[in-house]
């Protein structure tokens, strides 16, 4: 391996559909990109795995791949020894047999996973660079833990979901210090597992405005028929909204009122003024977009995931990581994700709260965005003959 870096993966589970596949395997086979099918820079030499359902891969893929699962994140960070030997870490705390609490908020270990990271990182001496998939916690408190931990040992810290670096129909990238006035984002599916992805793919955006971040001062979850009422009584823009429905170019005949049986929106309340609102419309839309007002001017976009193997859409956000293990600088601020778990978490407290505004003064989470990212995609959505696939499962 000679001088390559060396990276281990800290993985909840390893099964077809997971997000162990779909960022971890890019670490052992290349990365499906416009350009073609790239190999990694870096090295994955360990790896620690939580739980071994009945159709888990790691087991095929460490005999594949010559790498090592270790039965300790200790081991899996120090090879084995004592001391810390890898270069940079991936914690991929989704999937997996975890309880769920009465908030429908599912405990995934990733507090915990840090804990022992940084536990290695302290008495070896030094820290090196980690990723955290998607948000940091489902618990305030954890989350901000993980983020001051990480402060403290100096560790090059990126978080978050792949939304920030993936395809964009038309695409759309707001220039630092554009003046937002409003801005909505669409989504589907469950409330934890995808509205973190809606707030990811909103704050992505919107921390580009005028200032830059300033953090969230309240959260509103709203569900059922009282989200229409709210958008006819101007709670939340119908006109960003049909922007938004305009950029999915897959989705029903007719107004997503007749669709979304269930609607849920997240009203959130920005510090400098800045309102915004997620409207997650399962039984619409499979797809999530974005929309903006800038004066008189609404911009929108679609945010494109390629669906099913090899899940290119993650190729982007994997080079970025593998740039931040290249560098130990990472590539956009752990800020967004730190400010993105808290919103979620407050949204979730809303609603199990039966939809009360909550004040969060502690979302005073103030950064500002950094410049593009060092890799992106195409400007559009692709058509999918350029992407170089490669069988990452035999099931998936």
């Amino acid at each position: 391996m000679g001088d390559r870096k060396k990276i281990a993966a800290i993985i909840t589970e390893y099964r077809p559909g997971s997000h162990a596949v779909a960022i971890v395997t890019k670490f052992l086979k290349g990365f499906p990109t416009d350009g073609g099918l790239l190999a990694p820079r870096v090295d994955l030499v360990s790896m620690y795995v939580d739980q071994f359902p009945e159709q888990d891969l790691s087991r095929r893929l460490s005999e594949e791949h010559g790498v090592p699962i270790y039965n300790s994140i200790v081991k899996a960070l120090t090879l084995g020894g004592k001391d810390l030997v890898v270069d940079g870490v991936l914690l991929i705390g989704e999937h997996g047999d975890y309880a769920w609490n009465e908030k429908d908020q599912h405990l995934f270990p990733r507090k915990y996973f840090m804990e022992q990271i940084c536990g290695v990182f302290a008495t070896s001496g030094r820290s090196v660079p980690v990723f955290n998939d998607k948000h940091l916690s489902y618990s305030w408190a954890d989350a901000k833990w993980m983020y001051d931990r990480a402060t403290h040992l100096d560790v090059p810290f990126m978080a978050g979901s792949s939304f920030a670096t993936c395809w964009r129909n038309p695409w759309l990238e707001h220039e630092l210090e554009t003046p937002i006035e409003e801005a909505l984002v669409i989504g589907f599916s469950g409330l934890d597992i995808y509205g973190f992805h809606a707030i990811d793919a909103l704050q992505c955006m919107v921390e580009r405005r005028v200032g830059g971040e300033t953090g969230v001062f309240a959260v509103t979850c709203l569900e059922g028929d009282v989200v229409w009422r709210a958008a006819h009584e101007g709670t939340w823009s119908i006109e960003l909204s049909r922007a938004a429905s305009n950029a999915i170019e897959k989705k029903p005949d007719g107004p997503m009122e007749d669709h979304a049986e269930n609607p849920v929106a997240f009203l959130i309340e920005y510090s400098d003024g800045l309102k915004a609102t997620v409207l997650m419309l399962t039984g619409y839309v499979v797809d999530f977009s974005y929309a903006a007002r800038l004066g008189n001017e609404v911009l929108s976009s679609e945010f494109y995931l390629k669906p099913g193997p090899p899940h290119p859409h993650f190729s982007y956000l994997c080079m970025n990581i593998e740039e931040m293990f290249l560098t130990g600088k990472p590539q956009y601020p752990v800020e967004r994700t730190l400010l993105a778990s808290g919103i979620l978490e407050a949204a979730m407290d809303s609603r199990y709260q039966g939809g009360i505004r909550l004040e969060t003064p502690h979302l005073d989470v103030s950064y500002q965005s950094y410049d593009i990212p060092p890799h992106r995609p195409a400007a559009r959505r692709p058509e999918g003959a350029s992407l170089v696939p490669f069988e990452e499962t035999q099931d998936d």
